[in-house]
């Protein structure tokens, strides 16, 4: 059976056997009007999501203090711990379900509940009732990502992909980036609560937006699918059945991308590269200020280079798979997987200089965002197909929530293990590069590695 799932002012949606097999149509002002608007506003969507994502972080140097919540460190851990479970568990429920019900129903859904959350964040003045919403927040944050790459990969296709989600996923760079200077003008100028209050009012009016601008797929305003429109073969998960036996909306669906072997792989890798991403995004100017001595606007300078250079890694990574490998996100992603690994083993060596350092974190932002991008976006669009993206990111992103947590505890761990004024940070990086060139022998025997309509056609 298949959801249409749009409420389009523009006639009943379309399905695909509407439109007869033809060559690559002509470029249509209409149709690639309707592919830039999707663009902008799910990647608007994406970006909007942090800023009720970031405004417990901005709001705890308020909130430790003792007339205010008195939050301590621990407080602070596992509410942040519970944020974390909460969103990994919740990729691997809302995938399915963007695929089953559509992105618009889930991604409209889940930012409302996002903004009803913070607004109960601001008013809440228990650590309990703090915890419990941030965990809460945590699940509803996890609607975004899934849902929204599957509307990505319905408007464009499979050529395409790596250099579009390479400007996509610049989103919650900016977002991120955004979402904290919002919430501290906030606090800075109203209090505390309007950490919570003023992104909230910001995430509702991208909810009006995407209401407003937002459609599931070409055939919800009466365009042709992707694949017509630019004269590819269709997607399919089974090489031997056909896209009309694998229907838009169906659990049948859902159910072959959780037995997809290459999602699962993908799954695994991504698990294996997110605990490098997220100790450099959390420890970096605790590692920095430990090396070089540096107080706390140069550390945090330093390691903001790691951040700085995530949207240019990622844009060269989509536009590298595209365009010199003819769409194979594999062969990218494995020559930085073992490039990165051998940086992260020899990073501790790098002279102890600010410009060193400095130019060791951009060069690992650089290149950890390659994969993770490809990865995340792209290939799970190839793999999943746009009949099962949400499906297929939602697993692969769900195992690297799970990365991340040990990423964000890995500090805390290898110092409880160690003795006490031993140096924690050469094991850690040397894990870290095991991991990575790990990952990077999984992905190279599929160097080569196509979704079975593009091997079909070639």
């Amino acid at each position: 059976m298949t959801n249409n799932n749009s409420n389009s002012a523009e006639g009943p949606a379309k399905t695909a056997r509407d439109f007869p097999a033809r060559p690559k149509l002509a470029r249509d002002s209409r149709y690639e009007f309707w592919r830039w608007r999707i663009f902008s506003v799910t990647w608007l969507a994406y970006a909007g999501f942090y800023l009720t994502r970031k405004a417990f972080s901005v709001a705890k140097n308020e909130l430790k203090k003792p007339e205010v919540m008195g939050l301590t460190k621990a407080d602070m851990s596992w509410i942040d711990g519970a944020n974390s479970v909460a969103y990994a568990l919740g990729q691997f429920v809302w995938g399915p379900l963007g695929d089953k019900f559509g992105p618009r129903v889930i991604v409209l859904i889940g930012m409302l509940a996002s903004v009803t959350t913070a607004v109960a964040m601001g008013a809440s003045s228990t650590v309990l009732l703090m915890g419990v919403l941030f965990a809460f927040q945590g699940l509803c944050q996890s609607s975004g990502w899934a849902p929204l790459t599957k509307n990505v990969g319905e408007f464009f296709s499979r050529r395409e992909r790596g250099s579009v989600m390479g400007f996509w996923c610049t989103n919650y760079a900016l977002g991120g980036f955004v979402a904290s200077t919002l919430a501290a003008w906030a606090a800075q100028k109203y209090g505390w609560r309007y950490a919570f209050f003023v992104p909230a009012g910001g995430l509702f009016a991208i909810w009006i937006l995407f209401l407003l601008f937002q459609r599931n797929r070409p055939e919800d305003v009466g365009l042709p699918p992707i694949e017509q429109y630019h004269g590819e073969a269709a997607e399919v998960l089974d090489p031997e059945t056909t896209p009309e036996l694998e229907p838009e909306g169906s659990w049948k669906i859902v159910v072959e991308v959780m037995r997809n072997k290459m999602v699962w792989l993908l799954a695994g890798v991504y698990f294996l590269i997110k605990p490098t991403r997220y100790l450099m995004l959390f420890w970096s100017p605790v590692y920095i200020n430990e090396l070089l001595g540096t107080g706390t606007a140069t550390s945090g300078f330093l390691g903001s280079l790691f951040d700085l250079a995530g949207p240019l890694g990622s844009l060269a990574g989509g536009l590298l798979s595209d365009k010199l490998f003819k769409s194979k996100r594999m062969p990218v992603c494995v020559l930085a997987l073992f490039v990165l690994a051998v940086l992260m083993v020899t990073f501790r060596y790098l002279p102890t200089t600010r410009v060193a350092v400095g130019a060791g974190m951009f060069a690992i932002g650089f290149l950890i965002f390659i994969p993770d991008t490809l990865i995340s976006g792209a290939a799970a669009m190839d793999f999943g197909t746009k009949k099962g993206a949400a499906t297929a990111s939602g697993i692969i992103n769900g195992f690297g929530s799970l990365g991340q947590i040990i990423g964000v505890t890995l500090p805390g761990w290898v110092g409880k293990l160690m003795a006490k004024g031993h140096d924690i940070w050469n094991p850690i990086f040397l894990w870290l590069g095991v991991a990575l060139a790990l990952g990077g022998l999984l992905m190279a025997p599929q160097w080569n590695r196509v979704p079975p309509s593009a091997r079909a056609k070639t």
